[in-house]
């Protein structure tokens, strides 16, 4: 089901960073991200809901430039 939220996202493992793009056009980068979680966020059916109720307010985020980002990994 496509989010009315999320726009696309990406997991680097190494870094357990998940960069996710909002509909607003906003990057964030939230780090420590485990990769359970991201693989939980792939795998949701209500994207949102996952995000707000396990990553939002949960680990340490960083807005990402447009242009700028050079994330790892798939994108859903």
């Amino acid at each position: 089901m496509p989010s009315s939220v999320i726009k696309a996202f990406a997991y680097d493992e190494a870094a357990k960073v998940l960069t996710v793009t909002f509909v607003s056009g906003r990057v964030y980068a939230y780090r420590g991200v485990p990769a359970d979680v991201a693989q939980g966020l792939r795998l949701a059916f209500a994207k949102g809901e996952y995000f707000n109720a396990t990553i939002r307010d949960r680990y340490d985020a960083a807005p990402v430039e447009v242009g700028t980002d050079r994330r790892q990994g798939s994108l859903f």
